[in-house]
């Protein structure tokens, strides 16, 4: 491939992995990670609601991985509450877990940046040292993607496993029990999810560009070299 399309493609990497590292960033700081409703089970046993009479008893719930907002619905009016993950929550939530996500989400936006600066370095430098070449760009693409189904995959796990939303209705609630009546994941969680397909995509882009896998080439060169020994 002629040099002026490999530094095309590798600024199209670069930017697109500056555009997941701010996506990221903006992420982590929304409560569009999860909304859904709830249903206060308790309320809705003692007056035996039903049909129409039951949306009386279901408040909504939305939050992120540090804040979020309920609305507490016991049959007498909706009554707002903000909380926060930290520390409030930290003895009834899986604390590794979430702990984790956020962890995973800041390597995430190191990883995509150390990225860019690699694709633009190879876009107008001169890399020939082994990770400042293709090797080096295999390898930030193949640990962003990690990074981001390890994020989706423990953050699923935390609502869905061990029911996240539950735990955070049902906080300092005494004599009230509330269940998940639905939840959804919201627009944060999908950044990740798209984050993660557009490190997939670079690895291919990177391809584009004729650099073979690092593996593959490992390959080729033993049977090469043992070709070259079977002749002597």
């Amino acid at each position: 491939m002629p040099a002026q399309q490999k530094k095309v493609i590798f600024c199209i990497a670069g930017v697109l992995s500056f555009a997941c590292a701010l996506g990221i960033a903006a992420a982590i700081g929304t409560q569009l990670w999860i909304k859904g409703t709830i249903l206060c089970k308790t309320g809705a046993l003692l007056v035996n609601a039903t049909g129409q009479e039951l949306e009386k008893f279901i408040g909504e719930i939305q939050y992120g991985l540090f804040s979020g907002e309920r609305v507490r619905q016991c049959g007498l009016g909706g009554r707002p509450f903000r909380f926060s993950f930290f520390p409030d929550l930290l003895k009834i939530i899986p604390a590794s877990i979430h702990v984790s996500v956020i962890l995973f989400c800041m390597a995430l936006i190191v990883f995509s940046l150390v990225g860019t600066g690699f694709f633009m370095y190879n876009a107008f430098g001169n890399p020939y040292e082994t990770l400042h070449g293709p090797v080096g760009l295999y390898l930030w693409s193949f640990i962003s993607c990690s990074c981001g189904c390890l994020i989706m995959i423990l953050f699923s796990s935390e609502v869905k496993i061990h029911h996240l939303s539950e735990k955070i209705a049902n906080y300092k609630e005494g004599s009230f029990l509330f269940k998940t009546h639905s939840e959804q994941f919201e627009n944060s969680f999908w950044v990740i999810l798209v984050c993660s397909l557009v490190h997939f995509l670079n690895v291919f882009l990177i391809r584009l560009t004729g650099f073979e896998f690092p593996f593959s080439k490992s390959k080729d060169s033993e049977t090469t070299t043992g070709a070259a020994d079977l002749m002597y």
